[in-house]
């Protein structure tokens, strides 16, 4: 029994973890609401009471996903990267201008932008790599402070070259219709982007465990200096990790633009890049387990919108009891002393050693 608990366990505290996040979410709501019952239903349910509701939690996870993936690849060679959010964002500003500037057929066009888009975002993270491979640079100071330029850089592009002067907002020109992405269920806005993004997943996961560069990234994140004695150049395997991410957030990015928006509407960063730390941190920056991380946070954005649109719970509430669920699931050392326990009890007993 004590076994199963050990080779369960980080599922069972994130099942635990989300349960006392839901009680303490009721205890708020109790304290808040004039009508807790409904409330608490429309948190938990509303996502799913018409498909409208449900296909945006898909359409919404499918930038997550990608940005979870584009963090956790890094993580995996032990590189903190917040660079997603800037890579997405000038990946899509450059894949937007050529997508507008461009004629394909449709089976070259798609491709070839997200081609485009995936390699200014795999060059925008060779930079935070290069730094931090030749001269040791902070990859969390250059990857945070690239934010920013890319934000700046993409605005300059689309606004500058590309802007829509007829549109009554800074928007760019729409995009040709070869480069959108079809709806793939009606009545809603789920794209084929969604299959592109549980796609990548897959091929990140084989990229990370069945081939030689995805174990030497691990490796070089486990042990540096033992994949130096090993033979591995740990300098060139943190500057893969860095533009491997980058790609992938940038596909993210131009995917959004191309399957939801079909054009450039961004003036601000969507936060997407952020919302892909949370999911590395909550799927153990395991390619198939970020998929459910980024379901269950679009779940949890969609039911607080859903609350926030049909009950009388402030939006600030919310964010808290959003807050409170993913800290809990994230906290490292919720139940660890338990899990040291069981260990302890085991060795005690004569079985067999757990690492």
């Amino acid at each position: 029994m004590e076994k199963a608990l050990l080779k369960y366990f980080n599922l069972i505290r994130i099942i635990i973890a989300i349960a006392i996040g839901i009680l303490i979410s009721v205890v708020i709501i109790l304290l808040v609401s004039a009508n807790p019952g409904e409330s608490l239903r429309l948190l938990l349910l509303g996502p799913f009471l018409n498909r409208s509701r449900f296909g945006n939690i898909i359409e919404m996870a499918c930038p997550i996903i990608f940005c979870g993936l584009a963090i956790a690849v890094p993580f995996q060679a032990e590189q903190f990267n917040v660079g997603a959010e800037g890579a997405l964002f000038i990946g899509a500003a450059v894949g937007t201008a050529v997508a507008v500037s461009t004629r394909m057929p449709v089976f070259i066009h798609i491709p070839f932008i997200l081609l485009i888009a995936g390699l200014t975002g795999a060059l925008w993270g060779f930079i935070p790599g290069y730094l931090k491979a030749k001269w040791q640079a902070s990859e969390l100071v250059s990857t945070l402070m690239l934010n920013y330029v890319a934000f700046y850089i993409g605005l300059f592009i689309i606004n500058h070259y590309f802007r829509d002067k007829n549109a009554g907002y800074l928007v760019s020109y729409y995009l040709p219709e070869t480069a959108w992405l079809p709806q793939i269920i009606p009545g809603t806005r789920i794209h084929l982007g969604v299959i592109f993004s549980v796609l990548f997943a897959g091929i990140t996961y084989f990229f990370l465990y069945h081939t030689t560069t995805g174990y030497e990234i691990r490796i070089t994140g486990m042990n540096p200096h033992f994949a130096r004695y090993g033979g591995i150049n740990v300098g060139r395997v943190i500057v893969m990790s860095q533009m491997v991410g980058g790609f992938l957030a940038a596909m993210g990015g131009m995917i959004e633009v191309m399957g939801i928006y079909h054009r450039f509407n961004w003036q601000s960063t969507p936060g997407y890049g952020w919302d892909g730390v949370m999911v590395a941190i909550i799927g153990r920056n395991h390619p198939i387990f970020i998929i459910f991380a980024s379901l269950f946070l679009a779940y949890l954005r969609v039911g607080g919108q859903v609350l926030n649109l049909l009950s009388d719970v402030p939006s600030e509430v919310i964010s808290v009891i959003q807050s409170i669920i993913i800290l809990l699931i994230t906290a490292e050392a919720f139940l660890e002393r338990y899990r040291q326990q069981i260990i302890v009890r085991e060795v005690e007993m004569g079985g067999e050693k757990i690492s």
